[in-house]
Parts: structure tokens; sequence; C-alpha cells
């Protein structure tokens, strides 16, 4: 039971340090990605904190697997180098006995990701879109640039000629006001002051000697000029100042649902669409009335006519009932392709997890063979599986989701891959047989696709 615990131990210092470096790359490349958009908000610190701590939801599903294989790289590799692994097998400890509390652990641990990505993964994924709306809603902070006119305010267009970067004072101010389309209405000062309320609602604008020009567009002939000594603006100035939307406001995608609840939505497009099929059915087998009358006399010009609106009567049955079908047709299409989306999002919340147990077949050996416990080479094996895995994962992802092949191939394709390779290393690894002999290929190989042995004579002539 040491052993076990011992094995288990070498396993969780490599783990959390590459679970705590995997994270501070996703983080640095989010907040490299999404600097544009929260520079200028002049968004508290609590803001910050809390969009981060939102987005570390995504990263921790990602994290996880790799830091699993790097662990696995690493304590296999480092029991390897000092030949623990070696005094274990003296001692009667199989390679498979080693691996099987490593094996115990992933799986608690796919079981707790699971648990993660249908109950924590989907709140926090909505509440990030939320609040990322939120932020790109937010105007960025009044700016005033001496000699240049700002228009961040709506319906005003403001000048000053001189700003001080110490304190919101202004000098020589012109103010045009487009507030009301039916005056124009122009404001001078010789200096002036701007602050904005409590509740960043207003921009308030106080102005000292200085003039109002007002004139009516319409005429061009009523005109006023006004002097004063102080004068107060009071502007809206709404988006200055970061406002919460309520989580519930907006609708959720397939990131932002838990398992359970697309598989519900799956069911009922799917007997959507059922409906649609059983509804265009009986259009089609809907038997036409007769117009004729098989008791009656008729004419031959009134047969004639009869039968030309019996005609245009079918014709035009005809055409409401393709018109209907190609409607009914797009519509099951759209539910189709939902129904992929939805089933893609559900299999991905368990393939990943999953990858835990994946990769500890696929780093146990490969760490044995490498004999080397450093980081380098554990990141170096990780980062080249990894790269092959996230790749067949969104390959697969955009087959699944254009109905090329089944969700259920496309995300579970790279852990079928990898755990077959996994399993053979480790049973190469298991038989004392490090060196992967390529031969045992040979007989799965059909006969037509082998090199004919040579004869003799061309056995001869070659040498």
């Amino acid at each position: 039971m040491k052993l076990y615990f011992h094995i288990l131990k070498a396993h969780i210092g490599p783990f959390l340090f590459a679970f705590i470096t995997l994270m501070f790359i996703f983080l640095l490349q989010f907040l490299m990605r999404a600097i544009d958009q929260l520079v200028g908000k002049g968004l508290s610190a609590l803001i910050i904190g809390e969009l981060i701590v939102l987005s570390l939801s995504w990263m921790v599903v990602l994290a996880v697997p790799m830091a699993v294989l790097v662990a696995t790289l690493m304590a296999f590799g480092k029991l390897s180098s000092q030949n623990e692994i070696t005094a274990m097998k003296a001692s009667g400890m199989s390679l498979y006995r080693m691996m099987s509390i490593v094996v115990i652990a992933s799986v608690i641990l796919t079981y707790l990701l699971v648990q993660f990505n249908n109950k924590v993964l989907p709140e926090a994924n909505h509440r990030l879109k939320v609040l990322l709306i939120d932020i790109r809603r937010t105007k960025p902070t009044l700016t005033i640039t001496g000699g240049l006119f700002s228009q961040d305010i709506p319906g005003y267009s403001i000048l000053a000629r001189k700003t001080f970067e110490q304190s919101n004072d202004l000098e020589g101010i012109t103010i045009y006001d487009y507030t009301d389309p039916s005056t124009n209405i122009v404001i001078t000062a010789e200096k002036g002051k701007v602050s904005f309320t409590p509740d960043y609602r207003k921009l308030i604008m106080d102005l000292f000697n200085g003039e109002i020009h007002q004139v009516d567009p319409r005429d061009m002939q009523t005109y006023r000029r006004m002097d004063y000594r102080r004068h107060r603006i009071m502007m809206d100035a709404e988006g200055f100042e970061f406002e919460r939307s309520s989580v519930g406001q907006y609708d959720r995608s397939d990131r932002e649902l838990s398992a359970q609840v697309m598989q519900a939505i799956v069911d009922s497009l799917e007997h959507a669409n059922r409906l649609i099929l059983e509804h265009a059915s009986t259009m089609i087998s809907v038997p036409s009335s007769s117009l004729l009358d098989p008791s009656a006399r008729f004419t031959p010009v009134m047969i004639a006519s009869v039968r030309q609106r019996a005609i245009n009567s079918a014709l035009t049955k005809a055409r409401n009932i393709i018109s209907q079908l190609s409607s009914q047709i797009s519509l099951t299409e759209y539910n189709s392709r939902r129904i992929d989306e939805f089933l893609v999002e559900i299999n991905k919340k368990y393939s990943l997890p999953a990858a835990c147990i994946v990769f500890v077949f696929i780093g146990a050996p490969l760490g044995i063979i490498a004999r080397r416990g450093t980081f380098g080479v554990a990141a170096t094996f990780s980062l080249g599986f990894f790269i092959l895995y996230w790749a067949s994962l969104i390959g697969g992802e955009k087959l699944a989701d254009r109905d090329i092949i089944s969700p259920w191939l496309g995300m579970w394709m790279a852990n079928i891959v990898l755990f077959i390779l996994g399993i053979y290393l480790t049973l190469r690894m298991g038989r004392e047989t490090p060196t992967i002999n390529w031969s045992a290929f040979r007989r799965w190989v059909p006969k037509y696709l082998r090199s004919p042995e040579p004869t003799e004579p061309e056995q001869y002539e070659r040498s």
C-alpha cells in the first residue's frame, strides 16, 4: 500500500505545477485577446476580477487533461530514471499494478470534471457572456483633446482650445448643440469645467464668461444672442458608467447548458421533425375530389371548361403543397443542424474529461521509455500529443456540425485512437519490451501488399 501512495505522491507535485502553469498561459492569452475591450472603460478592479474568475472555468476543462499527461510523464520518468521502477518490478510488482492507482485517480478526476462541465461551466459561461456584453456596451471615458472636436456626447460637438491634464478645466470652449432640430445653438465660453453626476448619467459643464447664439434654421430670420457670466449645461451621458444586465436577460447557447438540458432539447427537436414528416406524408396522400358528377349530362364545351378548371385547381394545389413541403424541409434541416450542434456539445462534455484516463495510458509507458523526469521532456511530449488531440477534436467537431460524420464519432475519435495507442504501449512495456517491434504488424498486412521474397536467381544477381 505504501508503494501505491508513493507512486500517487510522485504525481501530485507535477500535476499542480503543470496545472498552474497551463492556467497562467491560458489566462495570459485571454487577457491579451480581451485587452482592447477593457482599456479606457473605467472598470473597477472588482469587475475585472470577476471577469478573470469566470473565464477560469473553460480553462480548467482544458488544463486538467493536459496536466494529467504532464504529471504522468514526469512521475514515471522520474521513477524510471532513479531505477525505482526496476526495484518495484524486482519485488514482484508489475507495471499494471503500478498504473492501477493512477488510473483510479484519473477515473475520480474524470467524474469530478464531468460534474464540473454540467453544473459549473454552463453557468460560468453564461455569466461571462453577459458580463462581456455589458463591458462592450460601456462607452470609453470622456476625453477632450485640445484643438479637436469631441462627439462622445450624443447631440453635442465640443471643442476646447486648451486642456489641463491635472484637472478638468478647459479654456476657449465652443459647443454646438444639435439636440433640438428646430433650433441651432452655439455656445462659447472663455473657461469651463467638466464633471459627472454621481450615477454618471449626466455630464455637467460649468461655463464662464461666454455667449449663446441661437438661430431658427427654417427662416434664418430669428436670431438671438445672450451674454452670460456663468452658465451650466446638463448633457445626457448614459453609457459611461458600467451597468449590469440581469442573468436571465439573454438566451443561452449550447455551451451555456448542461448535458441533461441539451438532451431534452434534442428530444423535442427530433419529435418536432417526426411531426413535420407525418404532416408532409398526409399532405401528399390527400385524394383530390372530382369536379364532374357521373350522373349528370354535359356538353363538350362544358366538359372542356370543367377540365381546364380542374387542371388549374390541381396546379394551384400542387404549388401550395410544394411551397409547404419546401418550408417544412428547410425547418427539418435547421432542426437537424441544431440537433448535431447539441449532440456535439453533449459528447464534448464527456470526451474531454475522459482524456484524463487516456493520457495515463499514454504518459506512463512514454515516461518509462524516456527515463527523464524533467518538465522539459514532459512538456515536449505533452505538447505534441495534445496538439494532435485538439486538432482531431476541432476537426471532428466541424465534420459533425456539417453532418459528415456522427457527433459521437467526431468527439470520441481522438480518444479512441490515443487509447488504442496507449494500450499498445502499456502492453509492450508490461512485457519488458520497451522498444516497439514494428514487424509484429506484418501478419496484419495482406499478402498482395507485401514485397515479394526474392528468388534464388535474383539473390544471386543482387550479390
